[in-house]
């Protein structure tokens, strides 16, 4: 069983799997810090600060005017909370908006990287030391009087 477990750990696509999950881990970090630090304030600012978390109505039960969503869900009354779906969805897009962005820059990058290796595998190589001097030997030889 031992054994196993190791031909398992040692197959190429675990270690795949788990640089991918480690990188991914780091990319949400950046993912993170880009919404909640760059690009949320941007959106409080342009919205006024409207915060549609604490939306709500009462399916059933009853609930003090003005109260917020915690504490109608703690009076034990159902609640329909739109706003929490509502910003779950603004967050997913503008998660989704921020994850295209960056991995449309790095396809970029990748793509002009990919473009200048193309350039230098594409450019003619030019005749050897060999051959330069056959056609020096063969321009003397045509010459008069040499």
């Amino acid at each position: 069983m031992i054994q196993e477990f190791k031909q398992f750990i040692a197959r190429g696509n675990v270690i795949d799997l788990a640089v991918g999950i480690i990188i991914g881990a780091a990319f949400t970090a950046i993912v993170s810090s880009l919404v909640e630090d760059m690009i949320n304030p941007i959106l409080g600012l342009l919205t006024g600060g409207i915060d549609f978390t604490n939306k709500y109505f009462v399916l059933s039960g009853t609930v003090a005017d003005g109260a917020s969503l915690e504490a109608a869900r703690n009076s034990g009354a159902a609640v329909f909370a739109y706003g929490s779906f509502l910003m779950a969805v603004l967050n997913f897009l503008i998660v989704a908006w921020a994850v295209f962005l960056l991995v449309k820059a790095v396809n970029r990058v990748q793509s002009a990287a990919f473009r200048k290796e193309e350039a230098k595998e594409e450019e003619p190589a030019g005749p050897t030391q060999e051959e330069l001097l056959a056609q020096i030997r063969d321009l003397l030889a045509t010459r008069p009087g040499v």
